[in-house]
């Protein structure tokens, strides 16, 4: 970390949350175009919400960052010319979004030669900040910035767990699934981005998911991370890319978790 400006990058990604704000808002919980991507049976939507915050935050990364690349769920990949990588999804939770719930996120990811280094997830609406670096997170909410901590938590009994949806989890993952739903104290469903930020607030202690892209997990990493958790793929190795992702607030419970997943 010490050969990175984190502060002048977190600074930055600051600004690029809050181009995606002022993009986004005008088309929450109001009437506009909503495009499904895939044309087999299935829904997964696009709004010009999502377009609209994309662009926004790759023009300033043009400007002030030329030689960064970029990669965003809308608009692809641009390379990079420094190693450092821009990963953004301009809403994580398009389905809560268009249903006019609050609880979707603006997620701004920065992998090092292909490593996490920062993160933000915003929630416009409720006016929702998390920022994290690999050894710090914080929160800035309507009553101030303070730090994030993940909670003590000695049992996966004892635990809260999420995932989007259990339709994400096929075959041998939906008996995994089974398995820790059976054996977690509490489960919540469709969070989206908003259960990692939970985990960094100590309010939540797991999340298990599979089929994530890059974009979806990029920013989450460094918050989780910072506020003492982790995140990590199923077999307990590398989740930056995306794939099947526990994240965890409390190692006694990512080790049990992992137990039951192999």
């Amino acid at each position: 970390m010490a050969a990175h400006n984190t502060s002048h990058l977190l600074g930055f990604a600051d600004t690029l949350a809050d181009a995606a704000r002022e993009a986004i808002l005008p088309y929450f919980r109001a009437q506009h175009s909503i495009t499904n991507k895939l044309n087999d049976g299935r829904f997964d939507p696009v709004t010009e919400a999502d377009q609209a915050a994309e662009r926004a935050m790759l023009a300033l990364i043009e400007r002030e960052f030329p030689d960064h690349g970029a990669l965003g769920e809308e608009y692809g990949e641009r390379a990079s010319k420094s190693g450092y990588q821009w990963i953004l999804d301009p809403i994580d939770g398009t389905r809560a979004f268009i249903s006019g719930l609050p609880t979707w996120g603006v997620l701004i990811g920065l992998y090092h030669e292909g490593r996490p280094l920062i993160g933000v997830m915003d929630q416009p609406f409720t006016q929702e900040r998390y920022r994290g670096w690999m050894d710090g997170a914080n929160a800035t909410t309507r009553s101030g910035t303070h730090t994030l901590k993940t909670r003590a938590c000695a049992s996966l009994h004892e635990a809260t767990f999420s995932t989007t949806s259990p339709d994400l989890f096929e075959d041998d993952e939906a008996v995994a699934w089974a398995a820790i739903r059976g054996n977690a104290k509490l489960v919540r469903y469709g969070c989206d981005c908003y259960a990692y930020a939970m985990i960094a607030a100590g309010h939540i202690d797991g999340v298990l998911e599979s089929k994530l892209k890059a974009f979806d997990i990029a920013a989450l990493i460094p918050i989780v991370t910072g506020a003492g958790g982790g995140v990590c793929a199923w077999n307990g190795g590398d989740a930056s890319q995306g794939g099947r992702v526990l994240a965890w607030g409390d190692a006694r419970v990512r080790d049990q978790t992992l137990g039951l997943l192999r």
